[in-house]
């Protein structure tokens, strides 16, 4: 009795319980994958992280909610707002409002990255030293030695990679690409086979970034994130299309392939969420004005 009144006293109590509940929304956050509904899966996440954003008020350091507030605004960032960005441009080009949605997405990266830098902090101190070039990130990175650091390197390397995909004009966020792209590779070294092999999915799309880029590289990690998901994760299908096959100008395999993705069924139960996002852009991305605009079909 006397222990107990001693930390109810201190708030001692309070603090467990509330880091307790934190450990628990973490486990059971993943569940919004399950959501095959667009639209309630964007209204779920959006006031998920409203509760995240205010348990980690109430527990600045606290490791789990820095991480899922990593993980929740470069998802959201992906799924949601570029999802917006691009129907906007389908609808009206680079006007108003794909600009507001571009803003969205790269606010939400930079949010993202700004969690992310806190638990890479912790971990490693000495982040902005290595940042001079793509050897003496790789050496950073080593320092990360657990299969559990290629979740927060993933997270923390799409957002990254997001934000400069998104921020194409601002050469300050382009020349830093490299360090999202070694944040990436470390985690398929540590976990090749997390989230089924998306990680994969990443490095192709930056080795397929321009027609004169390393597409063989880039089809090489496209074909590893297929075969990793069974074809049950149809995003690697999508950006082999619209990365790989768009710079090589091959239409017919193109085409196919989106064709593909927008006639499979469910796929893996446990990711309908990003399966859906795919589905999404396969079917924008045979519209005819983008395959003109981007591939020049």
């Amino acid at each position: 009795m006397t222990a107990l009144a001693v930390l109810v006293g201190t708030g001692c109590l309070k603090q467990i319980i509330l880091e307790g509940q934190i450990a628990s929304t973490r486990k059971a956050s993943v569940a919004v994958n399950t959501i095959g509904d667009y639209e309630v899966a964007e209204k779920a996440a959006m006031a998920g992280i409203a509760t995240i954003e205010g348990l980690r008020y109430l527990a600045p350091d606290n490791e789990d909610a820095l991480f899922m507030l990593t993980r929740s605004w470069a998802g959201l960032s992906f799924g949601f707002a570029e999802d917006a960005m691009e129907r906007a441009e389908d609808k009206d080009g680079t006007g108003p409002d794909w600009d507001y949605h571009k803003r969205r997405a790269e606010s939400g990266y930079d949010r993202a990255i700004w969690y992310g830098m806190q638990l890479v902090d912790k971990k490693a101190p000495g982040f902005k030293d290595a940042t001079k070039n793509v050897d003496t990130m790789k050496v950073y990175w080593q320092q990360f030695e657990d299969k559990e650091d290629a979740e927060l390197l993933f997270w923390l390397g799409n957002a990254w990679l997001g934000r400069a995909g998104v921020s194409k004009e601002k050469p300050e966020l382009v020349s830093e690409v490299f360090i999202g792209v070694t944040m990436i590779e470390r985690s398929v070294e540590l976990d090749p086979e997390f989230m089924m092999g998306t990680g994969f999915v990443m490095l192709g799309a930056y080795h397929a970034r321009t027609p004169m880029a390393e597409l063989e590289e880039a089809k090489q990690n496209f074909d590893k994130a297929i075969a990793q998901s069974d074809g049950k994760m149809f995003l690697p299908k999508v950006q082999l299309a619209i990365r790989y096959y768009c710079n090589k100008g091959d239409k017919e395999n193109y085409e196919k392939l989106l064709n593909e993705v927008l006639a499979a069924g469910d796929g893996e139960p446990y990711q309908r969420l990003p399966n859906t996002i795919a589905k999404r852009k396969a079917s924008r991305w045979l519209g005819k004005e983008r395959m003109r605009a981007n591939c020049g079909f």
